[in-house]
């Protein structure tokens, strides 16, 4: 019967690791979800300043140059 005991307290010694386990790595997963969602804001951000400041490469259609063969 001892040792029925003795395992119910591992067991149970066992479980309050692993919850506390979880609990640190869900802590940990919300961090980085909204480190990436600052960062996605960050760089969206950016690549709106970007392309204010930097005009296209590509030129419009009034200012396409038809094919040399025409």
């Amino acid at each position: 019967m001892n040792t029925v005991q003795t395992d119910i307290e591992e067991l149970q010694m066992k479980v309050a690791f692993q919850e506390d386990t979880i609990d640190s790595l869900n802590q940990a997963l919300i961090q980085q979800q909204k480190q990436m969602d600052d960062l996605q804001f960050q760089l969206k951000q950016l690549v709106s300043k970007i392309s204010a400041i930097e005009p296209s490469n590509m030129a419009s259609e009034k200012e396409e140059m038809p094919p040399p063969h025409y």
